[in-house]
């Protein structure tokens, strides 16, 4: 029988998983935008107006709107993106979180990576998810509609892995939201020219199955590469400061 007061070797505390991490990331953000709505009302709001002053100030012809609508709902999706991106990391910088965060032994491209998740979520689905009836509203047919969605889906995330690196880099400054601009709209365009030409050539029954097939392989590009640049950028924003 073992002897009770020999002490007991200490077993090492075990450490979360990576994907646990990820997923505690993402339910923390996603709790605190619901609490915090205006981070989920403001940018369905700007796409909404954006998209519905255009008929006011351009006219109501719908071959006018139909040939233009593509391109609208595109560029009103990328500047939501814009609007709502600079605050991505800027509360975990304020608190002290972002630091506790270079001290996990959770990679940090994995908790980026998580926290970019929970915000598409936040900021992308509610503008997908209003993009048919806003197309309707320009005079898309059914199957532009349908195409507008399937690129909104694939470019959407490209577009907020993009301004997340933007954000990353420009953490510690106060006004840093032009600096986000700056950085992310040249890596924007590939997305953009893709994303409206998919829709164009469905309004013209054009095959666009390429155009999506761009989409989808900048999306596998930016899946496989943005964390690693997120986690790098908010490394050196947080050690430089």
């Amino acid at each position: 029988m073992a002897d009770p007061l020999v002490s007991q070797p200490v077993q090492a505390e075990e450490v979360p998983s990576m994907w646990s991490g990820m997923l505690a990331v993402m339910k923390r953000d996603l709790l605190i935008a619901f609490r915090q709505r205006s981070d989920m009302v403001n940018p369905l709001f700007f796409f909404i107006m954006v998209i519905a002053l255009f008929p006011l100030g351009i006219g109501p012809e719908p071959s006018t709107l139909q040939k233009i609508g593509p391109g609208v709902i595109w560029i009103a999706a990328l500047l939501s993106t814009l609007l709502s991106v600079d605050s991505l990391f800027r509360q975990d910088f304020d608190d002290g979180s972002l630091e506790l965060a270079l001290l996990s032994p959770q990679p940090l491209f994995v908790l980026a990576f998580g926290k970019v998740i929970a915000h598409w979520l936040v900021t992308a689905i509610p503008l997908i998810l209003v993009a048919p009836i806003l197309s309707i509203m320009l005079f898309m047919d059914g199957d532009t509609v349908k195409v507008t969605l399937y690129s909104l889906l694939l470019g959407t995330p490209v577009l907020s892995m993009i301004s997340a690196i933007g954000a990353a880099l420009t953490v510690g400054l106060r006004k840093g939201g032009v600096l986000v601009a700056v950085i992310a709209l040249p890596l924007y365009i590939p997305v953009l020219i893709f994303g409206t030409s998919a829709v164009e050539a469905a309004s013209m029954t054009l095959p666009y199955a390429g155009q999506l097939a761009y989409l989808a392989a900048f999306l596998i590009m930016a899946l496989t590469f943005a964390p690693f640049a997120i986690g790098a950028a908010l490394r050196i924003s947080v050690t430089s400061q």
